[in-house]
């Protein structure tokens, strides 16, 4: 990692560059990369602190999940290294160092279909970043979303149209209100049909009670939206419905252990 020292009133700080870091679980027997995951870490409203090694980690069995369930269409996953963990107001630098590695992962593999997809502040950073044209789909997991009340702007969704979004959201969250991303994906919905969001019952911010059913989930989205693999029946039903029934679809128990899942 990078580095260059600012130095002021609060001494010496370190300054730090994005980076994509090796993919992750990534077979020898991929010759041909397909598309690509860019997996955002959660992270905090406010700090000044360098990224976690902790948020790093828990996002590294997502990705190796959709590493193997993509291996056929040599899909390849990327955990981001954010500069810091912070959000930090209108700085928003997870936001900023998302769109620095879509840019970074066109300059690797070329024109392939690239997914977002983050938890917390990292889905925040995703649902951002996916202005970026060369982002074909968002998987916006237990997404970290500021008070509507509060905001001086609503979060931006126009930007939304022509990507499919996925929102997964823990019922019992207790870190960040389920309903905002309901608000949100409900804005989105009205100019982008292919929007849907999923609620896990009785699940918390972490989403580890249904973690198994969770990334099933996530893998049947990626691969379908990147791949046009055909879609799970409750996510084709959900990106299909409506608000409120598309919106408020319910993960069932079990999620992708079926055959036929």
């Amino acid at each position: 990692m990078a580095y260059y020292a600012l130095v002021g009133t609060a001494g010496i700080r370190r300054s730090r560059t994005p980076r994509l870091g090796r993919p992750v679980g990534i077979s020898p027997s991929v010759t041909a990369v397909g598309g690509v995951v860019l997996l955002l870490p959660d992270g905090e409203a406010v700090s000044g602190r360098g990224p976690s090694v902790r948020a790093h980690a828990a996002a590294l069995p997502l990705g190796r999940r959709l590493a193997r369930a993509g291996h056929a269409e040599g899909l390849v996953a990327h955990v981001v290294h954010y500069r810091g963990r912070g959000w930090n107001g209108s700085d928003a630098q997870p936001a900023a160092d998302a769109s620095w590695a879509v840019t970074e992962a066109v300059r690797r593999y070329g024109d392939v279909p690239i997914c977002l997809a983050g938890h917390g502040m990292g889905a925040r950073a995703a649902l951002r970043a996916a202005e970026d044209p060369a982002v074909d789909a968002v998987l916006a997991l237990a997404p970290w979303l500021p008070e509507e009340d509060v905001a001086a702007e609503p979060e931006p969704v126009r930007h939304l149209l022509g990507r499919r979004v996925l929102i997964v959201h823990g019922t019992n969250d207790a870190r960040t209100d389920p309903e905002l991303s309901y608000r949100l994906a409900e804005r989105a919905k009205k100019s982008n049909r292919d929007v849907c969001r999923f609620e896990v019952h009785s699940d918390g911010h972490a989403l580890r009670q249904y973690r198994d059913e969770v990334h099933a989930l996530a893998a049947d989205f990626v691969l379908g939206s990147l791949f046009a693999r055909p879609y799970a029946r409750p996510v084709a039903d959900a990106l299909a419905a409506p608000p409120p029934l598309g919106l408020r679809m319910p993960l069932a128990a079990g999620f992708g252990s079926a055959p036929g899942r």
